[in-house]
């Protein structure tokens, strides 16, 4: 089993409130949820209304496929609309 994991830190443009931040959140990862069948969460900064820090984590059988399933999500954030990509931060964890 392979496990990926990535960790982004977005900067929300236009935002003003909890709630626009919320809509862009959710719509990103709506989108991301349905085009590569992961699972992604807001995992820290949930007070900041100009941040956003997600964590994606996708299960796979070898490391090729998971590398390329990040790097498509990262591509995704890369090239989001309504926010931009701060940071991130990427694991690859194998097992037995």
């Amino acid at each position: 089993m392979v496990i990926g994991v990535l960790q982004v830190e977005l900067a929300i443009d236009g935002s003003t409130s909890l709630k626009d931040k919320r809509r862009v959140v959710l719509s990103l990862k709506d989108r991301l949820r349905r085009a590569f069948n992961i699972s992604i969460a807001e995992v820290a900064t949930q007070d900041d209304h100009r941040i956003a820090t997600l964590g994606v984590v996708t299960a796979t059988n070898d490391v090729p496929h998971c590398q390329s399933v990040l790097d498509n999500v990262l591509d995704k954030f890369t090239h989001a609309r309504d926010c931009a990509l701060r940071d991130h931060q990427q694991q690859i964890l194998t097992g037995q």
